[in-house]
Order: structure tokens, then C-alpha cells, then sequence
């Protein structure tokens, strides 16, 4: 099992250090290759605002601030670049239209690395954060500190197709890891399973576990998200492996959610999520 590319995108804002750090350290073990993705503002996305046939002065400055912008950015995210030395690591500037190059570069890469700004709806990469993760389903890391495989890691697990579909994606990582625990809250899902079933998944992969029930009566929270989240600091995991919106998209925009719970922490381990 291995990973063989590991894509950072990057959008010039001082959050590009921190998922680059994080990609180099994802990449290295496995010598896999880096890519640096800049995604800057489209220019096409002004087009429906301008008006089909139409560039009068303010269009045109309009156009011109962007690029200008643009420009700007991409010197700043190459200096972040440039600041992550890696020997298997390239620099790819993304043409318009960017959200289709977007794609195509996610879709060649095992893992996606985001700062964890993105995840918490801030900063230029939130639309891209959402596009790999939701639309193209590519497994996503959010940085919060760079990942070591002398981390414990954490692996949330119900039995459900995300949690799982994860846990198998990040099995080349696990494997690796110096201790990795699975996660299990039976109380908290109607859905019937059994943790012992992820943990032999994983020995038939070369993985050592763990299980760590969670939620037991007395517990001092019934809510998934602060669960998770103690169960991490418990066991001192510094990366949480778990599924993405395991419920209907507008039923976690209306409730919240556990996935948005974890991504919204102040403080928290590395998210690393499949949809």
C-alpha cells in the first residue's frame, strides 16, 4: 500500500505555509510527489456580472484588478513553495477555467491537503475545499500542525460507507503510524456494528489497533462531535480519521452535524475526511 501524489492547493494567503508543511510530511514517507496547485481567482467568474458582448471601462479595470491580484498571490504562494524545500515537489500555476483544472489535478491525487481556514469557511480556498471534497469526493486532509508517524492516530468508525471508505483510503498512512486506535460510540448511532470488524479490515492491511469504545453511560456529552474530540485528547491523537456528511447534505446545512462540529474546533487534531 502507498500513496503516490499529494497536492496542496494553494491560494497565496499565509495558510499556504501550513498546508504545504503538511503536505511534504504526507508525501515523504512514501517519496511520493507534491504537487503545489495554485488556484487563483477566475477571471470567468466575472463574466455573467459583465454581460455577454459587453466591456465597458469598469469591466475592463475590474478584469485588471483581478489579474493584478492574481499575479500577487501566485508570488506570495510561490515564496511558500519555496520555503518547503522537497526534493519530489512541483509548483503548477492553474489555468482558466480553474475549478475544471481543479478537478483534474484532485482526481489524479490520492490526498488533498487544505489549511484548516478553508475547512472553517474562511479565507480564498473555501470553494475549492468544497468542490474536491463534496463534488469530486477526493479524500482531504486539514492541516491543524504537521502529521508524523510517531503520531497516534485516531480512527472514528461506525460502520457506516464514509467512515469506512475512509478508514481504507488512509490505510497506507496507518499503516506506517506508530499507534493507531479506532474510535467506536455505539450509543451515538442507531446503526448496529461491531469495531472488532474495522480492526480485523485493517490487520489483513498490516495495521495494528486499538479499539476505544466511547460514549459509555456517564459520559459527559451524548453529541458525536464532542465525543470525538475528548476520545482524541484522551488518547493523545494528533489525527482523526472519519467520514464526511454521512447525512443528507442540507439536513447537516440545516442541524450542523458531527463533520462540521469537527472542522469548526478552535482546537482539535488534523481531519482527514472522505465524502
Amino acid at each position: 500500500m502507498s500513496w503516490a501524489r499529494i497536492m496542496a492547493p494553494l491560494s497565496g494567503a499565509p495558510s499556504d505555509a501550513a498546508a504545504l508543511i503538511a503536505a511534504r510530511a504526507l508525501a515523504a514517507p512514501f517519496e511520493a510527489e507534491l504537487a503545489a496547485v495554485f488556484a487563483p481567482a477566475d477571471a470567468a467568474d466575472l463574466m455573467p456580472w459583465m454581460g455577454e458582448g459587453f466591456m465597458g471601462g469598469v469591466q475592463v479595470a475590474a478584469l485588471d484588478s483581478l489579474k493584478e491580484a492574481a499575479s500577487e498571490a501566485e508570488r506570495h504562494a510561490r515564496t511558500h513553495f519555496a520555503a518547503a524545500p522537497y526534493a519530489h515537489a512541483q509548483f503548477l500555476p492553474l489555468g482558466s477555467p480553474v475549478a475544471i483544472e481543479l478537478a483534474m489535478e484532485a482526481r489524479l491525487s490520492d490526498v488533498v491537503v487544505f489549511g484548516a481556514d478553508a475547512a472553517r469557511g474562511r479565507g480564498p480556498l473555501v470553494e475549492p475545499f468544497q468542490q474536491v471534497l463534496m463534488e469530486e469526493r477526493r479524500p482531504v486532509l486539514i492541516a491543524r500542525g504537521e502529521p508524523s508517524l510517531d503520531d497516534t492516530v485516531a480512527v472514528a468508525w461506525d460502520g457506516g460507507r464514509e467512515a469506512t471508505r475512509s478508514a481504507r483510503i488512509a490505510a497506507p498512512w496507518l499503516a506506517k503510524a506508530r499507534r493507531v486506535v479506532i474510535l467506536a460510540a455505539p450509543d451515538a448511532t442507531p446503526r448496529e456494528f461491531d469495531p472488532a470488524r474495522m480492526k480485523t479490515l485493517f490487520a489483513q492491511r498490516g495495521v495494528t489497533t486499538e479499539i476505544e469504545v466511547i460514549g459509555k453511560e456517564g459520559a459527559s456529552s451524548g453529541e458525536p462531535g464532542p465525543m470525538l474530540l475528548a476520545a482524541c485528547k484522551s488518547v493523545g491523537a494528533r489525527m482523526l480519521v472519519a467520514g464526511a456528511f454521512g447525512h443528507p447534505r442540507f439536513q447537516q446545512f440545516i442541524f450542523g452535524g458531527t463533520t462540521k462540529h469537527l472542522m469548526q474546533a478552535d482546537d482539535g487534531p488534523s481531519l482527514f475526511l472522505t465524502h
